[in-house]
Parts: structure tokens; C-alpha cells; sequence
């Protein structure tokens, strides 16, 4: 139960700052020119989403790459959640809403993505990894 929970928030601590900063500040202009976001997001409704995959891929971490060294699991890891996640937060997203941009918008959540899973991959490995 301890590592389940430090793997939540070894997902979740990181993820929240990062997509604040990313999606509301530093990008923010160009998420508006993509029309893409609604002009209030709501916020508890991220949080609550951030939980619930900070649950499934500690769950699934521990049941597919518990063991593992900490670079090898991170990278593993990273390619599987980097290509589950791009298949549904950005190559669906593209497909069903209306956007100035697709390609602006595939662009900027491919880079998002990458940036995210760089940073969680590691910290979940480590909770999870084999100790000597």
C-alpha cells in the first residue's frame, strides 16, 4: 500500500504543476489561438483525472515492470504510457474536436506528453524498483 502511494504521487505531484504551467501559463496564448479548450476549465475534474491515472499506471507499473531497474522500467514504462496516452489525449482529441489547428495542437501535446512522461516514467521506477 506504502509504493502504491508513492507511486500516485510520484504521477501526480509532478503532473499537476507541469500541466498548470504548461496548459495555463507558458503556452497559454497559443492553447487560445488552437480554440480548442473551453474558456473555464475546471479545475477538480484535472485533479480527479490525474488521480485516477496515477492509480492505473502505478497498478499497472507494479504488475508489468516491478524489478526493474530504475532506467529500464522508467524507459519501458515511458513507451507504453507515452503511446496509450498520444493515442487518446492527442490523436483522438485531434480526430473528434474542432481546432484551429490540428497540426498546432498534435504538435503541442506531443511535446507536452514527452516533457510529462520524462519527468513521472523515473519517479514511478524508483518506487518500484529492485533494491540491492
Amino acid at each position: 500500500m506504502k509504493k502504491r502511494i508513492l507511486a500516485i504521487l510520484a504521477y501526480v505531484l509532478p503532473t499537476f504543476p507541469l500541466g498548470y504551467f504548461w496548459h495555463l501559463t507558458i503556452f497559454a496564448d497559443f492553447y487560445k489561438t488552437l480554440e480548442v479548450y473551453r474558456g473555464e476549465i475546471i479545475i477538480p475534474f484535472g485533479i480527479l483525472s490525474m488521480l485516477i491515472q496515477g492509480l492505473i499506471w502505478s497498478i499497472i507499473y507494479e504488475r508489468v515492470f516491478s524489478g526493474e531497474p530504475i532506467l529500464k522500467g522508467a524507459t519501458k514504462f515511458a513507451l507504453l504510457a507515452f503511446s496509450l496516452a498520444w493515442s487518446f489525449l492527442v490523436i483522438a482529441v485531434a480526430a473528434k474536436h474542432r481546432m484551429a489547428s490540428v497540426g498546432g495542437y498534435v504538435l503541442i501535446e506531443t511535446a507536452f506528453l514527452i516533457v510529462h512522461y520524462a519527468i513521472v516514467s523515473p519517479l514511478i521506477a524508483a518506487v518500484y524498483a529492485r533494491k540491492s
